[in-house]
């Protein structure tokens, strides 16, 4: 994918293009170029592959166009709705996908190549994959929660207007969901 756009916009001008992407479809590129990398970075959080994430986020995309007409303003960013839409995405994705496991050849051997010592290479690539399966076993709400605080980068501040909590809920969740991705990867290690 390409790099993070770090343009923001203000809550009238989302609402603005919001408003022009209603009436006309071609004017919902400047909304998929503010949401794109961090609808992205979710769905690959999501799935640990890249191909998958970059299929589901055009997905998300073609239905959020499909549907921009049905999209109500509540209070929440416009993201909140992508987000929405891309939580859907991915739980069909892992319905459809529930017994078959694919490892893409390019992401284990560009991994190897890049270390000088395949033995360390494996056991962090290991130590990858158990916690990226401690993580998809916790509810999808905390999964975005660590993707915002971790990948985004976003404050609590920004999680809480993200996700339509206080500040304080967004504290709390953090703390039980780090109990949990550490309980989980304690049975895991067991």
């Amino acid at each position: 994918m390409v790099e993070q756009n770090k343009a923001t916009v203000t809550r009238e001008e989302e609402a603005d293009l919001v408003t022009r992407a209603k009436l006309d479809s071609t004017a919902f590129g400047p909304l998929y170029e503010l949401n794109v990398q961090k609808i992205y970075n979710y769905i690959y959080y999501r799935t640990g592959n890249h191909h998958d994430a970059e299929d589901l986020t055009a997905q998300v995309f073609f239905k959020a166009l499909e549907n921009i007409g049905r999209y109500q303003e509540r209070g929440a960013p416009f993201s909140a709705w992508l987000y929405r839409i891309a939580h859907n995405v991915v739980a069909n994705w892992h319905r459809d996908k529930r017994w078959s496991t694919t490892v893409a050849l390019d992401d284990v051997a560009g991994r190897l190549v890049h270390e000088s010592d395949p033995h360390q290479a494996t056991e962090r690539s290991e130590a990858q994959g158990k916690l990226l399966r401690a993580i998809q076993q916790l509810p999808s709400n905390r999964q975005h929660l660590l993707i915002l605080k971790f990948v985004e980068r976003f404050t609590n501040q920004q999680i809480g207007r993200e996700m339509g909590r206080s500040e304080g809920a967004v504290k709390s969740l953090y703390h039980r969901t780090l109990l949990s991705l550490r309980k989980e990867l304690r049975k895991e290690s067991a």
